[in-house]
């Protein structure tokens, strides 16, 4: 959520800022709303003003011994009256909290201007795209014999997720070892973990709810508990409601779970395959720290899951989503995109995103500055380091040979077992 004092101090830069998201801020609604809450706001002040006022002077007329029974009515009318206008302001302010919940982050500076994904700028490109003496297939193909199955994943739940045996499971099970060992003993991140399901506060918190409700499954009414669409929703509500300690930021978590999404906006994209599933795994990178510190930690945050890629061998690229494609809550995001010779084209493997304060805001998560002694809102960064799925399909394609074997890379040898070939 925006500072609200944003909106109170520079309406139209407001406005102009969300156009860049095509986002049409009605601002003449919002200043009718705003000046009934500060006229409702001070007919408040006044009547609390007005009845301790009064409800003084009827200790001081009982002490003189006169009739009181006019003040006790005055006082009685006096506290109706704000009983009222406490009504009308809250009211009034949930109105402008729905307003706010609905407007997306403010874009950093440096986000290009753009409608979706082919606007989005290329800032990088590390490997080399593999040049096959035959015809690449895709992991569908490739794993059809060993141990990919959808057919009996369709039977036992419906379609958009897939069954995994044998070595390929393993391999999966490998990649996901890989990321959690790297990210802790090289980056310096404390592995977690954490429940699948989460209440509402939670997914209000990180902006899941209650714009996109339709993307989550929900698992049950009574309490509200929803299965979680990637970790970075628990991991990042640790801190909601908390003042963390000075000495303890910056918060580095990374954590593996299953992930859950209805992809309702998705229907008939990438109905082939493991691309698009409504149940997958993914490593997720999430960074607590200041907000001197969230600028370097976006961009180590992104080096770190580049790291993966750099070690598997898998050539790939970073790209700066441009404005129309940044996410809700986002102010900037990178997403890597890895080289699929099944489809000849790059593909996300990861987004990386800078939140600044728009999620703390709504978790009242905090550090306390020791220069101040004030509590100050967290920055928060978050990333798939990787999505362990997409992982398996880009190593999958990119390590086959033209006897549709899979070879494993050098970096998974250790978890593999003495398995090196996939036949």
């Amino acid at each position: 959520m925006l500072d609200p004092q944003l909106f109170r101090s520079d309406l139209n830069a407001v406005k102009q800022q969300l156009n860049r998201r095509s986002y049409d801020f009605d601002t003449a609604a919002y200043e009718v709303l705003e000046a009934n809450r500060k006229a409702i706001q001070v007919k408040t002040q006044d009547l609390q003003n007005e009845r301790n006022k009064s409800s003084k002077n009827i200790g001081q007329a009982k002490a003189k011994g006169e009739d009181i029974q006019p003040l006790l009515d005055q006082v009685q009318y006096l506290g109706d009256q704000l009983k009222k206008a406490e009504t009308e302001l809250s009211g009034i302010q949930q109105q402008i909290t729905a307003i706010m919940e609905a407007i997306p982050n403010i874009l950093d500076e440096v986000v290009p201007a753009g409608k979706d994904e082919d606007d989005n700028v290329e800032i990088s490109s590390w490997g080399e795209v593999p040049e096959f003496t035959f015809k690449a297939k895709d992991h569908v193909d490739l794993g059809e014999s060993k141990g990919l199955d959808f057919e009996t994943a369709a039977k036992i739940t419906s379609a958009r997720f897939a069954v995994l045996q044998g070595p390929l499971a393993r391999l999966q099970r490998a990649i996901i070892q890989l990321m959690l060992d790297t990210h802790t003993a090289e980056h310096g991140y404390s592995e977690t973990y954490v429940p699948f399901l989460v209440n509402a506060d939670s997914l209000y918190g990180t902006g899941q709810l209650p714009k996109f409700e339709s993307d989550l499954f929900k698992a049950s009414d009574d309490p509200a508990l929803y299965l979680i669409p990637t970790a970075e929703v628990p991991v990042t509500n640790i801190v909601r409601d908390v003042i963390v300690d000075a000495k303890q930021m910056p918060l580095k978590f990374v954590c593996h779970t299953p992930c859950f999404r209805s992809e309702a906006g998705a229907y008939g994209r990438d109905v082939r395959g493991m691309i698009r599933q409504h149940q997958f795994e993914k490593v997720e990178l999430v960074q607590i720290v200041t907000a001197k510190e969230s600028e370097k930690a976006h961009e180590d945050l992104t080096n770190h899951a580049e790291n993966i890629l750099k070690k598997l061998n898998l050539p790939y690229r970073k790209v700066l989503l441009c404005a129309g494609d940044t996410g809700f809550s986002s102010s900037k995001t990178y997403d890597l995109e890895v080289w699929l010779p099944g489809q000849n084209k790059y593909r996300e493997i990861s987004s990386c995103s800078n939140f600044k304060d728009f999620q703390a805001r709504r978790m009242q998560a905090r550090w306390r500055n020791p220069e101040t002694g004030k509590p100050e809102l967290v920055h928060t960064i978050n990333g798939s380091g990787l999505a362990a799925g997409r992982t398996l399909i880009a190593v999958m394609e990119n390590y086959q040979d033209e006897q549709g074997r899979i070879h494993i890379p050098e970096a998974l040898k250790l978890y593999m077992g003495g398995i090196e070939l996939i036949e």
